[in-house]
């Protein structure tokens, strides 16, 4: 029987080591290798699928029953890191600013309990070490695999810096939003900046376009649904006395509900392109659709929560949020709950001085084991 202490231990070295060494989306490759060494040293199998970075661990129960998996995300960003820990990154403009170095050391922790445990386990288990959650399409990697066609459920989790070190929150429905990018170009006819009427103006047009997609969330989209439609970045002329011959617009729509979602492209490309022909000009439009809205399955979240609340965590109602997950992908095709692990109240994701506390990576390690070998 692993004593406890010793597995504590060898989880905090691992996650400082993660937190030494993070690496971009689809550059996971000292990760994936580091992740592979310490499956390996306890004697969990990693299945042969020819994954560039990330990989697929799996425990199998010696007792009939049911596959499930747990997806862990594995990808930094880059972001210069400004904690101060002794364990800093050793990357110039890279760290695991969104707690993935934790994502990955829970999982870790969690496959060596299951694995110990397999003589009383029913069913299988896969740990799926993702990579690229940050460009919001890594799990299409893992998909197209063959892994999941015999998985009847999937957890995911994710670091959750508001709320303290070991509180659990989740709930049912919608967590996260549907993710979709788009590109405006608006094409108008170039000119001296002393002589507009010898031209079509794009930059005027796409004021104009900018102030009138905001019509969709406050005309078109019920007032009880949440969603949001962001103009990012523009990018028009090259001097101060020409006035160029394109303006270039692209941002983010992020939607709970489906048909707002069908609605929100709609109505972009209409605005966009009609917009520009009242002006004279013409507007072509790329959607880059991203994953769908993260739903909880109603009968996993409940056991999650009372799950929790046997182990000793306190529990929360997990925050909706219009951020985005590709966890979702997993989620169109099997149920799934996705749920936030306190690590200390602290800097938001995303922020240069985010920290980890790791005094609780064992704590989460243990609440997944229970989450993957519950019966329901």
């Amino acid at each position: 029987m692993m004593d406890m202490r010793e597995l504590e231990e060898e989880l905090r070295e691992a996650f400082y080591w993660f937190h030494e060494h993070p690496e971009l989306a689809y550059e996971e490759v000292r990760t994936t290798e580091k992740i592979r060494e310490l499956l390996t040293a306890h004697g969990i199998e990693i299945l042969p699928y020819e994954l560039k970075t990330g990989l697929v661990a799996v425990i199998r129960g010696e007792k009939e029953g049911s596959v499930r998996a747990l997806r862990c995300d594995i990808d930094a960003l880059p972001i210069a890191e400004e904690t101060g820990l002794s364990y800093c990154s050793a990357e110039p403009g890279k760290m695991h600013a969104c707690g993935h170095d934790m994502h990955i050391t829970a999982g870790i922790g969690c496959a060596i309990l299951l694995q110990e445990k397999k003589k009383d386990l029913t069913g299988m288990v896969k740990i799926i070490f993702q990579p690229a959650e940050e460009t919001s399409l890594g799990a299409l990697k893992i998909l197209e695999t063959d892994v999941m066609e015999d998985v009847e459920k999937i957890w995911g989790f994710h670091a959750d810096p508001t709320n303290e070190a070991g509180v659990v929150a989740v709930r049912e429905g919608y967590v996260t939003a549907a993710v979709d990018r788009f590109v405006i170009t608006v094409k108008g006819v170039g000119c001296h900046g002393a002589h507009p009427d010898r031209g079509i103006d794009p930059v005027l047009i796409a004021a104009a376009v900018i102030q009138a997609l905001q019509s969709i969330v406050s005309r078109n989209i019920n007032a009880f649904h949440p969603s949001l439609l962001s103009v990012t970045r523009v990018s028009a002329g090259t001097t101060w006395n020409v006035i160029p011959a394109e303006a270039v617009m692209e941002g983010t729509v992020r939607t709970m509900e489906r048909e707002d979602r069908i609605l929100y492209r709609e109505r972009l490309h209409e605005i966009a392109k009609k917009t520009a022909q009242a002006y004279g000009a013409e507007a072509e439009v790329e959607w880059i659709e991203g994953p769908p809205a993260t739903y909880n399955d109603r009968q996993m979240a409940e056991n999650s929560v009372k799950l929790a609340e046997e182990m000793g965590f306190s529990t929360a109602v997990e925050e909706s949020s219009l951020g985005g997950d590709d966890f979702a992908f997993y989620e169109e095709k099997i149920p799934g709950c996705y749920v936030k692990l306190g690590t200390g109240i602290g800097h938001p994701i995303h922020h240069p001085a985010f920290e980890v506390k790791p005094e609780m990576l064992l704590r989460a390690a243990r609440f997944l084991c229970a989450c993957l070998t519950a019966v329901f």
